[in-house]
């Protein structure tokens, strides 16, 4: 069984808790630090998009189209569809000559409520370009763009199905997956991610070792470790593209730059690379929770991991030891990360 990582307490009593795994590796593959069952295929879902999006700077694809750091830190994305994500998604399928008919990841409203309400005030509907996947798919598009080549004019044709496993974008990003994680994809479990794609079951190990390699580009093949750089220097630049108002992964990396590339994905899944200690970090919690568990153990890895000065050191306590508090405002408890996962981390 795995430990418990997160503690919910009300008053100073336990009234949860949320167990889970996590690893942190080198690009070469030795374990730093270890909790839980790394070794166990998890699906990473949104956590590995910059993976993803490898080959749209390695194909020369991001350069054919002049994507800006905007674009390309959106093609890394799972964000809230507010309005500037919506424009910078479509900016990047109009310079392929495609709209938002072209886009196969769905529709959903905004993450955010204050975008969700001013689509309903106006009387309109989401749209794709509102789904938090959007960018990821936009890049998808722009890879087409390139296989196919630039300015032929039946594009549109060839794009269609782009989300299917056997299209010939899907098994670019697929072969990136592969390549940068090192675990064979074709025994492992796939499924369908929520934005229609296949996803892999990948261990922690695998997808930790995958971020180290992003963040040190050790390990990488020259293309996929340039692709890397510029993926992770476009976040840093834009990183409210990669979550937006409020997040989490927007927050950090607002206030830590470079020093961080972090990305969560569904059911409790959260990565990170961090490069200036050459490490990868992946986390598990094992109850799918994001925001009241994964969130913590991955502020928790950050604090103790990468050096920090005093407000920035505070301002990680305040993700990984939260506050929470009634309706009325009254503290009522705290979301803390556990003494387990604090005690391993420093050992």
């Amino acid at each position: 069984m795995n430990p418990t990582l997160v503690n919910v307490l009300r008053g100073a009593a336990v009234e949860s808790t949320h167990c889970g795994a996590l690893a942190v590796l080198d690009a070469a593959g030795a374990v730093r630090w270890q909790l839980g069952d790394i070794d166990r295929p998890i699906f990473p879902r949104s956590a590995v998009k910059v993976l993803q999006a490898l080959p749209l700077v390695e194909s020369g694809a991001a350069d054919q189209l002049g994507l800006a750091d905007e674009e390309l830190a959106i093609a890394c994305a799972s964000h809230n569809g507010e309005e500037v994500h919506v424009r910078t998604a479509a900016a990047m399928l109009a310079k392929t000559g495609l709209d938002v008919s072209a886009l196969e990841c769905g529709t959903h409203w905004p993450y955010l409520d204050t975008a969700a309400h001013a689509i309903a005030r106006a009387g309109r509907a989401p749209t794709a370009l509102n789904n938090n996947c959007s960018g990821k798919h936009a890049g998808f598009l722009c890879l087409a763009c390139a296989l196919h080549g630039h300015g032929k004019p039946d594009l549109q044709r060839f794009t269609v199905g782009y989300v299917a496993p056997d299209h010939p974008v899907m098994r670019e990003v697929t072969a990136a997956l592969q390549a940068a994680t090192g675990f064979d994809l074709t025994v492992a479990p796939r499924g369908v991610d929520g934005c229609s794609i296949p996803t892999f079951a990948i261990p922690l190990r695998h997808l930790a070792q995958a971020f180290a390699r992003v963040g040190t580009g050790v390990g990488l093949s020259d293309g996929h470790a340039r692709a890397a750089r510029r993926l992770r220097t476009a976040v840093a630049k834009a990183p409210f593209m990669v979550a937006g108002t409020g997040r989490f992964d927007t927050r950090v990396m607002e206030r830590l730059g470079e020093r961080v590339f972090c990305k969560v994905g569904a059911e409790g899944v959260f990565c990170a690379s961090l490069p200036e200690q050459g490490l990868g970090v992946a986390v598990k919690i094992d109850d799918g929770n994001n925001a009241r568990a994964a969130e913590v153990v991955m502020a928790a890895v950050i604090e103790a991991l990468v050096p920090l000065d005093d407000a920035e050191a505070t301002f990680m306590r305040g993700l990984s030891d939260v506050r929470l508090s009634n309706w009325n405002g009254v503290e009522v408890g705290r979301l803390v990360a556990s003494s387990v996962l604090r005690a391993n981390l420093v050992a």
